[in-house]
């Protein structure tokens, strides 16, 4: 039973693009900006597949990210092909502006904290409710990461807990 939301980051969280550079791995996405075609290349970060499939087992997942929709979802739809892994996305709209920085409402996702983290590159983006926030270090290209594969045994056991923020609050940075 998935009484828990995981809210998930997605630039330098789960995944890197680039405009410029190509890797031999990169998935390409055609975005249209202000009807100027951006191509996007996207790297996973190492082990994201395994990561989703799992924490998708124990928690109802969100995307919610500063990026626009039109580049965000067809990364989503990228990261979860048969639609089975991701509950619900989110995007810069749905965040607050602060001086430049976007912070993310996680009641906008689950009004009950006591059940809701997020993980983000990023402090600022949960500055509203620090301690729900799991810090992860940002990401770009280095192929042996294990960020994501260090979190499963803490993510499978946070899951039991009554309130996340019981835990997460005694982190320290």
């Amino acid at each position: 039973m998935k009484t828990k939301t995981l809210i998930l980051d997605l630039d330098e969280t789960l995944i890197h693009s680039t405009s410029r550079g190509l890797r031999a791995d990169a998935h390409m996405i055609e975005v249209m900006v202000d009807n100027h075609a951006c191509l996007y290349y996207v790297h996973k970060r190492p082990h994201v597949d395994h990561f989703l499939k799992k924490v998708s087992e124990w928690y109802k997942v969100v995307i919610f990210t500063a990026s626009m929709p039109e580049y965000a979802d067809p990364v989503i739809d990228w990261l979860d092909p048969n639609k089975n892994l991701i509950s619900y996305r989110l995007f810069r709209q749905s965040c607050t502006n602060r001086n430049g920085a976007y912070i993310k409402d996680l009641t906008i996702v689950e009004p009950d904290l006591s059940r809701v983290c997020l993980i983000d590159n990023s402090p600022i983006s949960y500055a509203m409710h620090q301690e729900n926030g799991i810090p992860i270090e940002g990401w770009i290209s280095d192929q042996h990461d294990e960020a994501l594969l260090d979190l499963l045994p803490f993510l499978d056991a946070l899951r039991f807990t009554e309130d996340v923020r019981s835990i997460l609050s005694l982190q320290t940075y």
